[in-house]
């Protein structure tokens, strides 16, 4: 097993977050997205703008040298402002990104938990997040219980249920 640890995200996590939504619309092997051009997107820009609101909440890991390695975190978006995974106002919508030397190694898996565990325990109902078609993560996100309920644009939204 890799050697890493979780922790809450904090506001100084911002920077870290960022690098990890570049990651995230990186994820296709040869895939070059600089950061840029990532946050020309208004919906890319969303999922860090302001970080960390009060209604915001998320998780790094960081290996054994206390180096961060991956993130994941909820936001919830209006109506007027969805974002790619939008599917209702009051359903935080998980962003989540691991360094491509961590992935396949369980850092993920581990992050979502945390971050699904810490919805529920905020008294979510249900989260969600959205994936590009092929993007390998979808299995990830099948295992841990999400499933499509709709597909827009080359991407599936993905929703698990916290009961």
């Amino acid at each position: 097993m890799a050697d890493y640890s979780i922790r809450p995200a904090m506001p100084s996590d911002g920077a870290f977050l960022g690098d990890m939504v570049v990651e995230a619309a990186n994820w296709q092997a040869g895939a070059n997205r600089p950061k840029p051009t990532v946050f020309a997107d208004p919906v890319y820009r969303a999922y860090l703008t302001g970080w960390q609101r009060p209604a915001d909440a998320g998780f790094v890991a960081v290996d054994g040298a206390a180096k961060p390695i991956g993130a994941a975190w909820y936001r919830l978006f209006a109506a007027d402002t969805p974002a790619h995974g939008f599917v209702a106002a009051g359903v935080p919508e998980l962003i989540i990104g691991v360094r491509p030397l961590w992935r396949a190694q369980g850092v993920g898996r581990a992050l979502m938990r945390a971050l699904t565990d810490a919805a529920r325990t905020a008294g979510f109902a249900r989260i969600t997040l959205s994936v590009e078609h092929g993007n390998f993560a979808h299995s990830l996100y099948r295992s841990e219980g999400f499933a499509v309920v709709g597909t827009r644009g080359g991407r599936d939204t993905m929703v698990r249920i916290l009961g």
